[in-house]
C-alpha cells in the first residue's frame, strides 16, 4: 500500500469535506487560485456507505464520487491528493464501498466520517455516534483498510456529549490509520462556541508517547494561511483541514497572493457559474448555487444590494447575464 500522507510536505494543509460544497466543480474552483505547497489534500462531500451499495440508490450517490477531467488534469499537474470520504453504520458496507471506490482508480485515499454531528446520521451508529461505539469503530476502520489498497484516514471529534480526547484518539490510534483529522468540539457542541485547540494538542502528545506513525491534522475556526501556521507551530500539529473558512476567502491557500480585487472576484465567480453550469446542468439544484455566492459579493459599495439581485435569479444564463451587467456598472463607477 502506498500511504501518500506519510510523503506529503509539512505542514499538510486540507480543504475539509462540505455537504454540497465540495463537490468536484468548488474543489476546482478552490484549486485554480491555490499554491500546490499551500494546498496538498483536498476531500469529497460524504458520501453514504449504505448508497453506495444500494444498486436502485448508488446511480445518485455515487455523484458525490464525481471528478470532472479538468479538476483531475489540475490535481496532477500540481501532485494535489484527493480523497473520498465516506460514512455509515455497517462494516460490511464499508468494505463494499472500500472495494468500489478503488476500483474508480480517481483517489488517492479513503477518509471515514466520524464527526458529521448532524442527527439524521447519528442516530443510525454512524458518523460522531461512533464515538460511543469504539468497538464498531475498530471494525469499520478494519473492514475498510482491508479491502483497499489505498490508504485510509479518520475525521472525528473530540467527544460526543463530553470531552474524551484522550480515550477516543487513543482508541482510533490503535487501529493505525493513515491519519487522523480532529475537529475541536464535541458532538454536542456542534459549531459553538471556539473550536478547543488544547484538545488537538493532547492527540498530538498522546501520539508521539505512542510512537504512532498515524499523522495527526487539526480542524476547527481556521481562516486564512496565518492561522494554519500559527496552529502548526503552536499545537504541533502535523497539518491543517480548512472548512468553512475558505468561505471568507477562496484565495486563502494562495500565500503569495496580493489584494483581492473586485475583478478578482467577479472573474472567479464566473468560472464557478459557469463549470456548475456544465458540470451538473439541470441534473442538480441550481439554488444550491446561491450558497457560494456571498464569497465573491462582499468587500464593495453596494454589494448587499448586488447579492439580492443574485439570489433572486432563476438559473444559470440569467445570473451570467446579471454579471455582466454588475461588470459594466461598476467600471462606469470606477470600481474596476
Amino acid at each position: 500500500m502506498y500511504n501518500f500522507w506519510q510523503t506529503l510536505k509539512k505542514p499538510v494543509i486540507a480543504l475539509a469535506p462540505m455537504e454540497d460544497v465540495t463537490d468536484t466543480v468548488f474543489r476546482e474552483v478552490v484549486l485554480s487560485v491555490s499554491d500546490p505547497d499551500a494546498l496538498n489534500v483536498v476531500f469529497t462531500e460524504f458520501t453514504s456507505t449504505d448508497g453506495l451499495c444500494h444498486e436502485k440508490g448508488r446511480p445518485k450517490v455515487i455523484e458525490r464520487l464525481l471528478v470532472n477531467a479538468s479538476e483531475m488534469k489540475l490535481l496532477k499537474s500540481r501532485n494535489t491528493k484527493l480523497v473520498a470520504q465516506i460514512w455509515g453504520g455497517d462494516p460490511e458496507k464499508f468494505r463494499l464501498s472500500a472495494r468500489l471506490i478503488s476500483e474508480m482508480n480517481l483517489f488517492d485515499g479513503i477518509d471515514i466520517n466520524m464527526g458529521c454531528p448532524a442527527k439524521k446520521v447519528v442516530k443510525n451508529k454512524s458518523c460522531a455516534n461512533l464515538i460511543n461505539y469504539p468497538e464498531l469503530a475498530r471494525e469499520i476502520i478494519f473492514a475498510t483498510t482491508e479491502s483497499t489498497p489505498l490508504p485510509v484516514s479518520v475525521k472525528t471529534r473530540i467527544g460526543f456529549n463530553r470531552i474524551v480526547t484522550e480515550e477516543w484518539i487513543g482508541h482510533l490510534l490503535e487501529t493505525a490509520p493513515a491519519a487522523i483529522t480532529v475537529h475541536g468540539r464535541t458532538r454536542k457542541m456542534m459549531s459553538n462556541g471556539p473550536a478547543l485547540w488544547d484538545e488537538i494538542g493532547k492527540a498530538v502528545q498522546l501520539r508521539n508517547q505512542l510512537g504512532s506513525q498515524t499523522l495527526i491534522l487539526g480542524n476547527g475556526e481556521v481562516n486564512s494561511y496565518s492561522d494554519v501556521m500559527s496552529r502548526v507551530q503552536q499545537y504541533g500539529v502535523d497539518g491543517v483541514m480548512v472548512g468553512t473558512g475558505v468561505f471568507k476567502n477562496p484565495w486563502m491557500f494562495n500565500s503569495e497572493h496580493g489584494e483581492i480585487t473586485l475583478f478578482n472576484r467577479i472573474s472567479l465567480m464566473q468560472k464557478h457559474i459557469t463549470l456548475y453550469r456544465n458540470t451538473w446542468g439541470d441534473g442538480k439544484d441550481y439554488n444550491v448555487l446561491k450558497r457560494f455566492f456571498k464569497i465573491y459579493l462582499n468587500g464593495f459599495s453596494n454589494a448587499a444590494h448586488w447579492r439580492d439581485a443574485f439570489m433572486r435569479a432563476h438559473g444559470y444564463d440569467e445570473a451570467l447575464c446579471l454579471l455582466d451587467k454588475m461588470e459594466e456598472e461598476l467600471i462606469r463607477q470606477d470600481y474596476l
